[in-house]
């Protein structure tokens, strides 16, 4: 034991003594570097949790997609508007990991083609960018609710989510020709993706919908006639979840945190919630003062279009900016569906066009009116930031419009052609739960009357 003690004092003599040597060899610079190195290292952990759980808020939200769809169409297609929602997020994740990836983030000599071979992407960049080209798709599920084959809408959906999407979001997030090509004035600013999810999701919606045709009884005599959803509360449990979600959506799309970024993505969800609240309450007044009630549908739809507004630009706005663009945009998606519905004659089950397209478009251009760039400085024609940026908000908003147009045009009018859009009248009377998938969503002896 004596000898013990003797050894372990001896070792303690020999490293104290050794300090100093120490203390000569180590440098402040080689304190701070290697102090960095480890801050750096948590940065880049945290960075990827951060993704991973925002991709998880993003998976989350086809949940309310389902219900909103759902709800704000009638019961005897529940099923048909779950089981499309479903193919959504398997067709989306397995198109997107084998060659939707590499078309948005692969290598491109001209800023508008990207590839870099199959199954590209990994970790939680991969399941984050999945998630994103899943919602794209999603979007013109509703739209054409009620009256479309489902193995029409499961081959548009392969297509939005390996080539249309794809494509696309490498213009802008993969240093595309909206921010590299000469007759961009400055760089198109799209940062969680309202044109490039949304906008895209949304137009293609909206030809589907005029392409598919009115559901029965939609345009009688040259009137519309209403076809209420046969739960809303089901459709608000569903725009509260996505409302959650696009915490996620938006939040996520800083891409890492720690430092200033953790800063920033803190921002980006107060940003996006304050959009999200000005967005009900203007669709709200605005029922209220036309309709003289106050609509619960349209508010519903006036929290998902504050959510759009401020998708392109929750990185480029200030709170009260936010609150604004909103707010516009929960008044733009009344008169929006109203529009589409009683000039345009097109039936868009629930208004998704106007949501995500419509105002998908709105949320585009607002960074160009009074945004701001990431110091705070303004960029926009309204907060005296010039006209620049408006002008590479109007050039890069069309061009996903367009493509998204002439895209779904020829999808949809190939598929016409071939195998055809829509059921038979007898399937969609009966509705397309039986029709389409030998199954109801609520068995039981039941009065349908509307539902």
């Amino acid at each position: 034991m004596y000898n013990t003690l003797l050894f372990f004092k001896y070792l303690l003599q020999e490293s104290v003594s050794a300090v100093p040597e120490v203390i000569d060899v180590v440098t402040s610079e080689d304190v701070t570097a290697a102090v960095e190195a480890v801050q750096s290292g948590f940065y880049a952990d945290m960075g990827m949790l951060w993704m991973l759980i925002a991709g998880i808020l993003v998976f989350f939200m086809q949940a309310g997609f389902t219900l909103v769809e759902s709800g704000m169409t009638r019961s005897k297609n529940a099923v048909n508007i779950a089981m499309k929602n479903l193919l959504d997020i398997t067709v989306g994740s397995l198109t997107y990991w084998f060659v939707g990836y590499s078309l948005m983030y692969g290598d491109s000599e001209n800023g508008y083609f990207f590839w870099s071979g199959i199954m590209q992407g990994e970790g939680a960049d991969l399941f984050f960018q999945t998630m994103f080209a899943a919602t794209a798709a999603t979007i013109v599920s509703g739209a054409i609710a009620g009256r479309t084959k489902y193995s029409t809408y499961a081959i548009f959906t392969v297509v939005m989510t390996a080539f249309i999407y794809p494509i696309a979001g490498g213009w802008e997030w993969n240093g595309g020709f909206l921010n590299t090509a000469s007759f961009m004035p400055t760089e198109f600013i799209d940062f969680a993706g309202s044109s490039i999810v949304h906008s895209v999701g949304g137009w293609a919606a909206l030809v589907g919908a005029y392409m598919v045709g009115p559901r029965i009884g939609k345009f009688v005599d040259g009137k519309v006639l209403p076809i209420p959803g046969h739960n809303q509360i089901l459709a608000t449990l569903g725009v509260f979840i996505l409302w959650l979600g696009w915490f996620g959506f938006n939040g996520g799309s800083q891409l890492a945190w720690g430092g200033d970024d953790a800063v920033a993505a803190s921002t980006v969800v107060l940003i996006t919630n304050l959009a999200a609240a000005a967005g009900a309450l203007g669709a709200l007044i605005t029922t209220w003062i036309w309709y003289g009630k106050p609509h619960l549908a349209q508010s519903l739809n006036g929290a998902l279009a504050g959510l759009v507004s401020i998708t392109a630009g929750c990185g480029n706005m200030s709170a009260g900016g936010a609150v604004l663009a909103g707010l516009i945009g929960g008044v733009i998606v009344v008169f929006s569906i109203e529009f589409i519905e009683k000039k345009l004659k097109i039936d868009d089950a629930i208004g998704a066009a106007s949501v995500h397209g419509v105002v998908g478009f709105w949320g585009t251009i607002v960074v160009g009116l009074w945004g701001i760039d990431g110091d705070g400085a303004a960029i926009g024609v309204f907060n005296g930031g010039g006209s620049a940026q408006l002008v590479a908000q109007l050039v890069g908003g069309l061009a996903y419009v367009v493509w998204a147009v002439v895209l779904s045009f020829i999808v949809f009018g190939i598929l016409k052609y071939t195998m055809g859009l829509r059921v038979t009248e007898e399937e969609e009377v009966a509705g397309l739960d039986i029709s389409e998938h030998g199954s109801i969503a609520y068995p039981g002896k039941r009065e349908r009357g509307q539902d």
